[in-house]
């Protein structure tokens, strides 16, 4: 969606990333990360761990805005989330 109005510090301010890392032995399959994932990065797909449970997989890990949130709804601390190196910044 555009808006006729921007930020006067757009190009100075970058949006966060993030790298989405799971832990697939601890995963129960509950969902709460992909349910809850606000820019829908998460998705629940067909591999299963040694106990039988659906992993969510990344689909879009390049989109992640590092919000954290999964992190936080995971009941088995079976998915974290880490800052992405970000490219310097130009100085004027």
């Amino acid at each position: 969606m555009e808006y006729w109005r921007q930020p006067l510090d757009k190009d100075r301010i970058r949006t966060p990333r993030g790298t989405v890392h799971l832990i697939p032995e601890r995963c129960k399959g509950c969902g709460f990360c992909v349910e809850f994932c606000p820019k829908k990065i998460l998705s629940i797909s067909d591999e299963t761990n040694s106990k039988g449970y659906r992993l969510p997989s990344i689909s879009r890990d390049a989109a992640c805005p590092n919000c954290g949130l999964c992190m936080l709804l995971c009941p088995d601390f079976a998915i974290y989330v880490e800052a992405a190196a970000e490219a310097p910044a130009d100085q004027p």
